[in-house]
């Protein structure tokens, strides 16, 4: 159709009368004359040219203007699909709709229920305002002037609210509010709190503020406008000024529900105020309000996410105590914090408690129960209580299976796994990637690698397509157990199916061959990489030296850091942390100073673990500067100075006769919340009694400082409740040996023995050396039987020991 607006002549295609004809006769109309089927024509014409129309391709010019387009609309207000057909057919041949013309069909629209109609209009009009010859605003005029019911008003402003909303227009939709009173219409309440949350959602917050405020100064805003700006002021952390909504809330007269105190309550959880909302919660059910049991579990989760278990308890037994039943989430969280703690005692308590007040458990209760066990090792548990469950009618779905399975794998009872796996295809619960892999891996970590090829092929026969994990857990198998042809093919499989590796599937295929002491095939496979431009990854790099250092092959992965550090490329913390430990394991201090000063300059922090085996290294050595830098360093850098790091410093000082130095340190690292271990007190004893030793000819007071000093250590271990191991005897023994004390070193033997602990080779030369050098050789030949009868083993050292004790002794008899 073409044409023009006013007394324009608009030639009407075919398809136009073809619509005509069915309009006419569904009004029961077409079987008198045409001009009663199609009364909107200018020129009535009959009903054998109508027939010829529809089977020739042949156009009628008639005349339509405004008015005509208005009067047909109304005329089809009753079948409002065609009047949009007609709305839209006469827009497509040109005819220009003003704002009555779309006051009219929207108008239609709304009195026919045709809401998803009614705004794909508006959203048609707001996307191209610009082609309109009029504001849209101008529709509530129209609409108004028209002195249609207010109802059509409200109908057509809430969808444009939605509409604008939809489009990100907050701006227009807060302007339609305001210019709503001047068609003498009030905006519905729900078009109120629709736009209010929506600019909440959508972070929209000062405007969100401001227009509630003229909500309020129109007085629309109800009980949920009230709930909605709560959680908006909740959400903020704000639970002081949401406290001032409530009150204000009950100053305008608007009585607060049930739901308006759970969203303030909850609101003050999430700010973990939970003390607060409980105390909140019983104010309001003192007032008279009945609170349901959804405030009762929003404090109760509260409490539970603070780890606050016993409070949790408490508001439970509050609940039930005031009437109010509770229902599956009252429970829920209490049982998955129990079982995330590792208390299934008491998890299963509660849940014996649930299950008495007729409360029916779920899959999801079930699977906190069987992921704990799973976690705590407890893999005969698991399936055992599976059982349980299953038997008692429960319904488990397919992560209680894959629980169990998982537990199964990792047990090595693979066979169970197996059967469990099918039984859950026998209940008609489909298994998907994540249970086919968890089998692979459990047949991967056994070793049974054609098993795990098999369950990969029956994965892909059964249309269940392996992700990214399936292959990085096959491939892993593969390389651990030197599959490298396997490897490979894999990889190319993969390929193949539109699946690229990744770096995490290369570097896990590296690590792997490593891990199987493939280092070759590992190498072969870095290089390949390389040639295609891979190794600037470094996810794959880190990989690389990850494999050497786990091999034992700490000089390669020094060189390639080397290397890989002049070409600009950095490897994580991890790589450089095991690096700095490989070399410090084989006695490279040097290269691991080195590569600690370079990891220094690249800015990556190492682990404490690095920092602990290089300070411990280095103090090992007496080399106490550079052990003191790396700590200094460390702190410097707020990595945490665990017990270990104190102690190797400790031990340092103590070494290097730095006894004063050793105390300060074990002073700092008490001041600081770090408790000392038994190694700890061992390292301070040992320094103490070598300094009575050193000093008992020269200073008798010094000596006898030391024993003074050995002793509040020992009242200090007892204190703290830390027990003597044989190490700590085995140093006392040697100690009090040496200072001539004999009896107390015989007394400390005794004593080791009552507590149930086994003297080792060391102890064993502590005591024959001390025998020695007194000269009771008899007895030191009995002791080095006594460890022939007993099995401990006289090593080279020990041997050596003897030796050279044996010819001192004769030296002094001498």
């Amino acid at each position: 159709m073409v044409g023009r607006v006013g007394n324009a002549k608009l030639h009407v295609s075919l398809g136009w009368y073809n619509l005509a004809e069915n309009a006419a006769k569904r009004v029961s109309l077409f079987s008198s004359t045409a001009a009663q089927a199609i009364p909107y024509l200018s020129d009535p014409i009959g009903e054998d040219q109508l027939i010829a129309y529809r089977t020739k391709s042949v156009e009628v010019f008639y005349e339509l203007d405004k008015a005509r387009v208005i009067e047909i609309l109304r005329k089809l207000r009753k079948e409002p699909q065609t009047a949009l057909s007609f709305f839209h057919n006469t827009k497509n041949h040109g005819f220009l709709h003003d704002v009555d013309t779309y006051a009219t069909i929207l108008q239609i629209l709304s009195n026919s229920g045709l809401n998803l109609k009614l705004r794909s209009l508006l959203e048609e009009m707001v996307s191209s305002q610009e082609d309109l010859s009029f504001d849209i605003v101008a529709i509530f005029d129209s609409l108004s002037q028209k002195s249609w019911h207010s109802r059509v008003l409200v109908q057509v402003f809430d969808m444009l609210v939605k509409v604008y909303v939809g489009f990100g227009m907050f701006d227009k939709a807060i302007s339609l509010f305001f210019h709503s009173g001047d068609y003498a219409f009030c905006p519905h309440e729900r078009s109120c709190n629709f736009l209010l949350n929506s600019l909440i959602d959508h972070g929209k917050l000062e405007m969100a503020r401001a227009f509630f405020n003229e909500l309020k100064r129109w007085k629309l805003p109800n009980v949920y406008s009230f709930t909605i700006l709560i959680k908006f002021l909740c959400k903020e952390g704000n639970w002081d000024e949401a406290i001032n909504i409530l009150r204000e809330m009950e100053d305008m007269g608007v009585k607060p529900d049930a739901f308006t105190y759970a969203t303030l309550i909850h609101g003050m959880c999430l700010c973990g105020r939970c003390d607060s909302a409980y105390q909140l919660l019983q104010k309001i059910r003192i007032s008279g309000v009945e609170l349901g049991n959804i405030s009762y579990n929003v404090v109760i989760q509260g409490f539970c996410k603070e780890a606050r278990l016993q409070q949790a308890e408490v508001v439970l037994e509050d609940m039930k105590m005031q009437g109010v039943t509770p229902d599956i989430r009252s429970y829920s969280g209490l049982i998955y914090e129990y079982c995330k703690h590792g208390n299934c005692s008491r998890a299963f308590s509660l849940y014996d408690d649930m299950v008495s007040k007729g409360i029916k458990s779920n899959c999801v209760i079930v699977s906190f129960f069987l992921q704990s066990f799973s976690q705590l090792g407890m893999a005969s548990e698991t399936l055992t209580f599976f059982k349980r469950f299953r038997e008692s009618g429960i319904f488990l779905d397919k992560v209680s299976f894959n629980i169990v399975i998982d537990a199964l794998c990792k047990q090595g009872n693979m066979g169970q796994a197996t059967e469990l796996f099918q039984e859950m295809k026998n209940r008609r619960l489909d298994p998907d990637a994540i249970h086919y892999t968890c089998l692979i891996n459990g047949y991967c970590q056994h070793g049974e690698l054609d098993e795990a090829h098999k369950i990969f092929i029956d994965m892909l026969e059964a249309g269940i397509i392996p992700d990214i994990v399936t292959y990085n857990t096959l491939l892993s198998g593969y390389c651990r157990n030197g599959y490298a042809k396997e490897t490979y093919n894999l990889l190319n499989f993969m390929l193949d199916h539109g699946l690229n590796p990744n770096d995490v599937t290369y570097s896990t295929a590296i690590q792997g061959f490593c891990r199987g002491g493939n280092v070759k095939e590992a190498e072969v496979l870095f290089k390949m990489l390389a040639k295609r431009g891979f190794t600037q990854s470094e996810v794959i790099c880190t990989a690389m030296i990850n494999g050497y250092c786990e091999a034992g092959y700490a000089a390669e992965a020094h060189k390639l850091f080397i290397y890989l550090s002049k070409q600009g490329i950095c490897v994580d913390q991890s790589a450089c942390s095991k690096l700095i430990i490989s070399l410090c394991k084989e006695g490279e201090l040097v290269k691991a100073f080195k590569t600690f000063e370079m990891v220094l300059e690249l800015d990556v922090t190492l682990d404490e673990f690095a920092y602990s085996k290089l300070i411990a290294a280095h103090s090992r050595e007496g080399n106490m500067m550079k052990a003191w830098q790396v700590y200094e360093n460390s702190v410097q850098r707020g990595v945490p100075t665990d017990v270990i790091i104190y102690t190797a410093l400790i031990n340092g000082f103590c070494k290097a006769k730095q006894l004063r130095k050793a105390s300060n340190l074990f002073n700092e690292m008490k001041a600081k919340g770090v408790k000392p271990d038994v190694v700890t007190f061992t390292v301070l004893l040992d320094g103490h009694l070598k300094e009575c030793i050193c000093q008992a000819g020269a200073k008798v007071e010094t000596g006898e400082h030391g024993k003074a000093r050995s002793l509040e250590l020992l009242d200090e271990m007892m204190h703290l409740g830390i027990e003597r191991d044989v190490v700590c005897y085995t140093v006392l023994i040697d100690g009090h040996f040496k200072i001539d004390g004999v009896k107390d070193a015989l007394d400390l033997f005794v004593n080791m023995m009552d507590r149930g602990l086994a003297p080792d080779v060391v102890t064993y030369r502590a005591l024959v050396s001390g025998y020695l050098r007194q000269g009771d050789n008899a007895k030191a030949w009995d002791l080095v039987d006594e460890m022939i009868v007993k099995g401990i083993d006289l090593d080279k050292d020990t041997i050596s020991s003897l030796y050279c004790e044996i010819q001192k002794a004769r030296r002094m008899r001498f």
